[in-house]
């Protein structure tokens, strides 16, 4: 039998409560088969600084955090539902949007402020510059001494 695919792989298998496979797949639950291409990155890097692009579709600019800890910036988004939804009879024929939290971290060095990083957020789009700071010379001598 034919099916288009516009239902997904497991359209019965919902609509009659066959049992799925939700604990194997729980990690996939938030965003469903696209999960691993979330939060999708660029990073460029110029002269004085590196430039990195953050796709976060969907997302409010209040649902997004970003920190800089012990070097690492790390760049958070949670989003709940908004209102559950219903068809005009009440009952929820299919639902693939989910809420969820998920985050990325990315390591910049000790030598980085949090009053260097800018950032701005623009049509689901996360762009932050973060500028090059010289990292600190290694001692010449950098044999480490064996014993024995």
């Amino acid at each position: 039998m034919l099916m288009s695919g516009i239902f997904g792989e497991n359209l019965f298998d919902e609509l009659w409560g066959f049992p799925s496979q939700e604990l194997a797949n729980l990690d996939k639950r938030i965003y469903g088969k696209n999960a691993s291409h979330m939060m999708k990155t660029d990073v460029n890097e110029t002269e004085s600084d590196y430039e990195l692009e953050m796709d976060l579709p969907g997302f409010k600019k209040d649902q997004i955090n970003v920190k800089l800890e012990d070097g690492y910036l790390t760049i958070s988004a949670a989003k709940g539902h908004e209102q559950e939804k219903k068809d005009r009879h009440g009952k929820i024929i299919r639902q693939e949007r989910y809420q969820g939290a998920m985050q990325r971290s990315f390591f910049v060095g000790d030598q980085v402020k949090t009053e260097d990083v800018k950032a701005k957020f623009e049509d689901g789009v996360l762009k932050l510059c973060i500028p090059k700071k010289e990292l600190k010379a290694l001692p010449a001598n950098n044999t480490i001494a064996i014993e024995g």
